[in-house]
C-alpha cells in the first residue's frame, strides 16, 4: 500500500482568481460557458469586430477559454497587439493569462517567467492591487511545484495587500488557495482557519464558484480526519454547484478524491467508476497533474485487486506524468528564475540612483555657470534638504525591506536582538532533545550513483522528515551530506519534547522502512541509523553575511554518537533520554557501550508499547 494524499490542484481555481477584470464588448456582458467562448472565437477568426474591440475580445478569450492550448495563442497574441498599442494594462493582463494557461498546461517553469513579468509592471506602476494578484498566482504555482516555503511566503505577501485594498473576492480566494497548500502539508487547523474565513467571505458575496471550492477542500479536511461520510457529503456538494455554472476542471480532483474515500470503504467497483471519470475529464482538458493522479488512483485498485498487469500499466503512466510536471531541472530552473528576478529588482534600484547622481551633477553645474553666488547658495542649501530628505526615504525603504527578509529567516526575538545589538547573544536552554539520523552505505552508494538520482533520493527522504518535524513541532537545525539533525523544546522551553522526538523518529524509521519495501520501479533507497540524547544546549546565530540558527554543546556530541553506535532500522537512545520516555515507550537496556573519546555509555533500544 502506497502512501497516498491527493492534492486539490488549484488550477482553473488559480486562473479565476483574477475576478477583477470582467470585460464588456459592444455593451454585451459575456458570460464563462464554453458555448458563448465558441461563438466569441467565431467573431474573432471571422474578424467580425471593430478594431477597437480587438483587446477586449482577446482579453476574454485568453482568460475564459476552456482549451488551455488556445489560451495560451490567445494571451500571447494579446501581448504582442497591446505591446504594439503601448497598452500597459492589457500588456499585464495578457502575461497573467499567460501564465495561467501554462499552469493549467503543467508548464510552471515558463508560467513563473510570464508572472515575474506582470509583477515588474505592478512594481513600475506602483499598483498594489495588481502587485497582491500577481504575488497569490506566484504562489499557486511554488504550491503545485510542492515548494511549500515559496508559496506560504508569498500567499502571505498577497493577502496582506488584498487585505489592505478591501478587495473581497480576490481575498477570498487567496485565503482559499493558502489554506489547499496547508491541507497538502496536513497542517489542517491552519487549513480550516484560511477556509473559514474565505467561506464566510463567498457567502456574503453569494459567489457560487468559491462556495464550491470551499465545500470541497473542507470535505478533503474531513477525510484526512477520518469523517468519510461528511467529506463524501461536502465534495458532492462541490460538484453539483461545478457543474451547473459549468466549470469541469477541479472537479477531476473531486472525482479522484471521491475514488480514494470508497477504496478505503471497500467499495472497488465505485471507487473505479470515480477514478475513471477522473482521468477521462483531465485528459480531455490536458491536466498533467490531474493525469498523473488518476493513474495513481486507478492503479492502487489494481493492485489491491492483484491485477499486477494493469497495476503496473498505470503506475507507469502516473510516473511519466509525474515527472513531466516536477523534476529537479525544472526545480533547478525555477530557483533560477526567483533569484534572477529579484536580482533584477535591486539592479533597476540601483540604476535609479546612479541616473539620480547624474541628474543631479549636471544640474549643479549648470546653477553653477548660470546663477549669482547668492543664489546659489541658497539653491545649493534646498538642493541639499531634497538630498537629504529623498535619502532618508532611500534608506528607510531599504531598512523596511531588509527587516522583512531577516523575519524570513530568522525567529522574530532572535530578529529583533540582531537589530537592536548587531549580533545574537548565544543562550543556554537547560533540557534539548537532539536527533540524528545516518543512511546506511550511502557513500558506497554515492560513488556509484548519478548525481540527478542521489539529489532525487535524498530529496525523496529528507522532505517527509520535514513534514515530519513540522508535524510535532520540533526544529530542523540542519543536513550535512546524507545526515539529518533536528532538536526539541527549543527555540522556547518545552515539557514533553522527548516524548515528540521519539515518536518523531518512529515515523521516519516506519517512513524509511516502507519507502524501502514498496519500491516497484527499483529506485535507490536505505536503511537508516537513528540516535538521540536529551542535555544541556547552547543555541545561537553564526555567520555574518548567510546567517543560520545552530547549536552546539556536549549534548550534540552524544547524540551523534547514539547515532553511531545504532543499528539499521532501530532507534539508540542516551541514559538521559531513556529516563525521560520509559513510562511511555519499552525500552531494550544494550548495556554499557565503549564511545569514542567518550569512554563506556549506557544505551537503550526504545520500542513502541504494545497496544
Amino acid at each position: 500500500m502506497y502512501n497516498f494524499y491527493f492534492l486539490l490542484t488549484l488550477l482553473l481555481k488559480k486562473a479565476y482568481i483574477l475576478l477583477g477584470f470582467f470585460l464588456i464588448l459592444s455593451g454585451t456582458v459575456y458570460s464563462q460557458n464554453e458555448t458563448q467562448i465558441d461563438s466569441l472565437e467565431l467573431v474573432y477568426l471571422n474578424n467580425t469586430f471593430k478594431s477597437e474591440e480587438q483587446l477586449k475580445l482577446l482579453d476574454i478569450l485568453a482568460d475564459d477559454h476552456p482549451d488551455p492550448e488556445k489560451a495560451l495563442i490567445y494571451s500571447e497574441t494579446l501581448i504582442q497587439k497591446s505591446q504594439a498599442l503601448d497598452s500597459t494594462y492589457y500588456v499585464y493582463t495578457g502575461l497573467l493569462y499567460k501564465g495561467n494557461a501554462l499552469t493549467r498546461k503543467g508548464n510552471y517553469t515558463e508560467a513563473l517567467q510570464s508572472y515575474f513579468k506582470a509583477t515588474n509592471i505592478a512594481i513600475e506602476e506602483k499598483n498594489d492591487k495588481k502587485l497582491g494578484l500577481v504575488s497569490i498566482t506566484i504562489a499557486d504555482v511554488y504550491s503545485n511545484m510542492g515548494n511549500h516555503n515559496n508559496a506560504i511566503q508569498y500567499y502571505q505577501k498577497g493577502i496582506k495587500i488584498l487585505r489592505r485594498e478591501n478587495d473581497s473576492v480576490n481575498l477570498a480566494s487567496a485565503l482559499l488557495n493558502a489554506g489547499d497548500e496547508y491541507l497538502n502539508q496536513d497542517n489542517l487547523d491552519a487549513a480550516i482557519v484560511h477556509f473559514e474565513e474565505s467561506g464566510l467571505i463567498f457567502k456574503n458575496i453569494d459567489f457560487l464558484m468559491g462556495t464550491a471550492y470551499n465545500l470541497g477542500n473542507v470535505g478533503m479536511v474531513y477525510a484526512k480526519q477520518g469523517k468519510d461520510s461528511l467529506a463524501l457529503v461536502n465534495i458532492k456538494s462541490a460538484i453539483k454547484i461545478l457543474e451547473e455554472i459549468e466549470v469541469y476542471h477541479p472537479i477531476s480532483d473531486y472525482l479522484t478524491y471521491m475514488s480514494e474515500i470508497y477504496r478505503k470503504n471497500n467499495d472497488w467497483n465505485t471507487a473505479l467508476k470515480y477514478s475513471e471519470l477522473s482521468l477521462e475529464l483531465a485528459q480531455k482538458y490536458g491536466l498533467k497533474k490531474q493525469i498523473s493522479d488518476a493513474n495513481l488512483q486507478i492503479s492502487k485498485l489494481y493492485e489491491q485487486k492483484g491485477n499486477l498487469i494493469e497495476h503496473i500499466k498505470y503506475y507507469k503512466n502516473h510516473i511519466a506524468y509525474k515527472d513531466s510536471v516536477s523534476n529537479i531541472s525544472s526545480v533547478q530552473q525555477m530557483a533560477t528564475i526567483r533569484a534572477d528576478f529579484e536580482i533584477s529588482q535591486k539592479q533597476i534600484e540601483v540604476d535609479l540612483l546612479n541616473e539620480q547622481k547624474r541628474t543631479q551633477r549636471i544640474l549643479v553645474f549648470s546653477i553653477i555657470v548660470a546663477l549669482f553666488l547668492v543664489i546659489l547658495l541658497a539653491i545649493g542649501v534646498y538642493r541639499r534638504y531634497y538630498f537629504i530628505k529623498k535619502t532618508k526615504k532611500i534608506i528607510e525603504d531599504e531598512k523596511n525591506r531588509s527587516e522583512n527578509l531577516l523575519l524570513n529567516i530568522l525567529p522574530e526575538e532572535t530578529a529583533q536582538e540582531l537589530k537592536e545589538f548587531g549580533k545574537v547573544k548565544a543562550k543556554k536552554i537547560e533540557s534539548v532533545t537532539v536527533l540524528f539520523t545516518d543512511f546506511k552505505e550511502f557513500t558506497q552508494y554515492a560513488e556509484n550513483l548519478p548525481p540527478e538520482e542521489l539529489v532525487e533520493s535524498i530529496d525523496f527522504y529528507f522532505s517527509k522528515f520535514d513534514a515530519i518535524m513540522e508535524k510535532y513541532g520540533l526544529e530542523k537545525i540542519k543536513t550535512v551530506g546524507d545526515a539529518y539533525m533536528c532538536a526539541g523544546g527549543l527555540p522556547f522551553p518545552t515539557k514533553d519534547h522527548a516524548l515528540k522526538m521519539t515518536q518523531a523518529a518512529f515515523e521516519i524509521n516506519e517512513f524509511v522502512k516502507e519507502a524501502k519495501a514498496n519500491n516497484p520501479i527499483n529506485q535507490t533507497r536505505f536503511d537508516i541509523r537513528i540516535g538521540i540524547n536529551t542535555g544541556p544546549i547552547v543555541a545561537g546565530v553564526v555567520g555574518t553575511k548567510k546567517f543560520a540558527y545552530d547549536i552546539w554543546g556536549d549534548t550534540v556530541n552524544i547524540a551523534s554518537r547514539m547515532e553511531t553506535n545504532s543499528e539499521p532500522g532501530k532507534i539508540n537512545v542516551s541514559e538521559n533520554t531513556y529516563e525521560l520516555i520509559k513510562d511511555t515507550f519499552n525500552c531494550e537496556f544494550r548495556g554499557e557501550i565503549q564511545v569514542k573519546h567518550r569512554g563506556s555509555m549506557k544505551m537503550y533500544f526504545v520500542y513502541k508499547k504494545d497496544s
